[in-house]
């Protein structure tokens, strides 16, 4: 089986885990998913599967939503509930008239530093590792993007957002700045992944119930290799650019079947008949290559 997978991951398991059991479920060892998620967290969590692992580059590059839950008052080591608490403050009284304002600083392109316990590495070892040794290093703030930060629910000392944010976002590490930002810090209690991408946590299959479909290929939450990145141009390349393609070739634009429609840079998929050949990127002027119109990022193997 060749494809992607996408769970709703339980609260208890690591990302690893999910994969440690898919690959249980379908026999092979060939599985691989796209994005982290913490043990407390929930949610969206794709799982490419044998060929699919080959999509995993494209949809780690992808926008995500999430569900925050965070406690104003208490800071922990790890920035979530799961930490060791390092201190607690009183909540001033005054959150309701400072939180919007507070919250809309952390809209746009911010600089965040990731946390200590985050798979990150320095000089090969995760920080987590580190951390737990007892060892805080220094790490460089990290340039993402916040496009919303809305407030879904507020019963103090809890309150409940909604962000949508760049890929490399650390969600724990927004709550804590938010709270340090109040001036009583605070830490995560609850965070559930809404969306990766173009995929919603409605259409997630709960862990729980991947033993019992007995046909995965059937089920809404499984999208084959050619309609995984649907969301990506696709041009039909004619058969003599497909052969070329199998050796490593890219096509010229005059081996499309049908008119250019993409700018210089954008990402496409080279098709043909349906089938996902390649992710490709439209790069007709590069200076130093003669073969082909466009550059390739990945193939596929046409016997998935």
């Amino acid at each position: 089986m060749h494809g992607l997978l996408l769970i709703d991951k339980p609260a208890g398991l690591s990302s690893h885990d999910v994969v440690r059991q898919i690959r249980r479920t379908f026999k092979t060892r060939k599985v691989g998913h796209a994005g982290t998620l913490d043990p407390l967290a929930t949610g969206v969590l794709p799982v490419a599967i044998g060929e699919g692992t080959k999509l995993l580059q494209f949809l780690l590059a992808e926008d995500k939503s999430y569900r925050a839950t965070m406690r104003l008052g208490v800071t922990t080591d790890t920035l979530d509930s799961e930490g060791e608490i390092l201190g607690e403050k009183e909540v001033p009284q005054d959150i309701p008239q400072r939180l919007v304002p507070a919250m809309e600083k952390f809209v746009g392109m911010i600089d965040q530093v990731p946390p200590m316990y985050s798979a990150l590495k320095r000089d090969g070892v995760p920080l987590y590792k580190l951390a737990r040794a007892g060892k805080v290093v220094d790490r460089p703030a990290r340039r993402i993007r916040i496009d919303r930060c809305e407030l879904i629910s507020m019963q103090l000392p809890e309150l409940t957002l909604e962000v949508d944010c760049s890929k490399g976002t650390y969600v724990r590490s927004l709550c804590a700045d938010l709270g340090e930002a109040l001036g009583c810090g605070a830490h995560l209690t609850a965070l559930c992944r809404l969306r990766t991408g173009q995929y919603s946590l409605e259409r997630c299959l709960p862990l729980a119930q991947v033993d019992d479909i007995l046909q995965v290929e059937n089920h809404p939450a499984f999208l084959s290799i050619d309609g995984a990145l649907f969301y990506y141009p696709a041009l039909e390349l004619a058969e003599p650019a497909v052969t070329r393609l199998s050796h490593g070739v890219p096509p010229q634009q005059s081996e499309l079947t049908d008119e250019l429609t993409v700018e210089p840079g954008e990402i496409v998929r080279l098709v043909s008949s349906g089938s996902l050949l390649a992710m490709a990127r439209y790069a007709p002027d590069r200076p130093k290559e003669k073969r082909g119109d466009f550059e390739l990022i990945r193939c596929f193997n046409r016997a998935q």
